[in-house]
């Protein structure tokens, strides 16, 4: 994970335990805790003591151009049958106050960048609520289809091939 770890904690403390699917564990953690999570991310990105059914992850704080953390991205390595099913290679949170500002957009656009050129990810599987047309219209702008739906979600799919 990249970021400092006062300004990462106050950035994981701006979002509750689950908001519209952008799920944080941190939440309610203190400083101490919060550490102890934060050693647990760098194990879960190198793929060290996953709990079972877990796959490799990455999280990373989206940094503006004034060096502001405006939000978290989350990028699975590799999917299994419940993230093919569910929540997907990625997910996305921007802190409330940089809502609105394209940084959702720009940081899902350099995730699907990374799955490419990293992880050899060709399709990105995403999930989004579907209260939340805010973040399928960010998936839509960079070339997401929906794949299939439920009762509260649709399951889309990026070709990261297109994403510059």
């Amino acid at each position: 994970m990249v970021g400092g770890p006062e300004r990462t904690y106050a950035l994981f403390d701006k979002f509750p335990a689950d908001e519209n699917g952008f799920e944080n564990p941190a939440s309610g953690m203190d400083k101490a805790a919060f550490g102890e999570y934060m050693h647990d991310l760098e194990n879960e990105a190198a793929g060290i003591g996953l709990k079972p059914g877990w796959v490799p992850a990455t999280k990373y704080i989206l940094v503006n151009d004034q060096g502001e953390y405006v939000g978290i991205v989350n990028l699975c390595h590799e999917l299994n049958d419940a993230l093919m099913e569910g929540a997907g290679h990625i997910g996305y949170g921007i802190a409330p106050e940089w809502r609105g500002r394209g940084y959702a957009t720009e940081g899902l656009r350099l995730l699907l960048i990374k799955a490419r050129d990293e992880f050899d990810i060709t399709e990105a599987y995403l999930s989004v609520h579907k209260n939340n047309p805010a973040s399928l219209a960010v998936q839509r702008h960079l070339g997401a289809r929906i794949d299939h739906e439920s009762d509260t979600e649709y399951f889309t799919r990026i070709d990261t091939s297109v994403t510059a």
